[in-house]
């Protein structure tokens, strides 16, 4: 008589690889999921209204994995507002000023920085924010502090080198011109809708957003010229 064969049955060491591994984590993926879900809930409620709770269920992790991550509420809104800053000035490196003529590194700047403010309103809200709690946070990032001595050493080389070929004039600090950069297009966005209303006129359509970026470049090499 043949004997009836058998399937032999599966232990656990003999289970497919892919059943073991379904469940692995992915702590880079849980990271940025819970970080951009950060960025989201503290652009809309700001930082006393932003819950982790909330937080939780649009990153899709749970409360034990932000803390884990982050650690508490305040350290998650500092490493939101650090992302904001790594942001822009790592976009900012690629734009290598170093390598342009004097006036064309300026534009360059400008152009950028207009772009950036209304392809990233987040990072103008996050700013907000941060303001109203006079850099309370902030103060604590020496992640950030770094981040911006490099901007200051470009801006200050270009205009050197533009003071040198006779384009821009003697003495103009490189904080001041970049904090006229970015102010020229940061309170025009930020009051946007105020100062749509009070003057009748809609700031927020292409055609004025186009004419308030050449306006700034106007403004600014016009400081700048000697």
């Amino acid at each position: 008589m043949q004997k009836r064969l058998t399937s032999p049955r599966r232990t656990g060491s003999q289970r497919p690889a892919k059943a073991r591994g379904s469940g692995v984590r992915d702590p880079e993926r849980t990271s940025a999921s819970i970080l951009a879900a950060a960025v989201k809930e503290f652009t809309e409620k700001g930082y006393s209204g932003a819950r982790i709770d909330s937080i939780a269920a649009r990153s899709g992790a749970n409360k034990r994995m932000i803390y884990h991550y982050f650690g508490d509420k305040e350290a998650l809104y500092l490493a939101v507002l650090e992302s904001g800053y790594v942001g822009i000035r790592s976009a900012e490196a690629g734009l290598r000023l170093t390598d342009l003529e004097p006036k064309a590194a300026i534009e360059a700047l400008i152009d950028f920085t207009w772009q950036y403010f209304l392809a990233h309103p987040e990072f103008l809200s996050l700013l907000n924010t941060e303001n109203l709690h006079r850099a309370k946070y902030l103060k604590r990032s020496a992640r950030v502090f770094n981040l911006h001595s490099p901007l200051v050493a470009v801006i200050s080389d270009i205009l050197k080198r533009g003071v040198a070929r006779g384009e821009f004039r003697t003495g103009a600090d490189p904080v001041h011109v970049y904090i006229s950069i970015a102010s020229l297009g940061f309170f025009y966005l930020s009051n946007r809708w105020t100062l749509s209303t009070i003057f009748r006129r809609n700031l927020a359509e292409p055609a004025e957003l186009k004419t308030r970026g050449e306006h700034i470049k106007e403004v600014i090499l016009g400081y700048l010229r000697p």
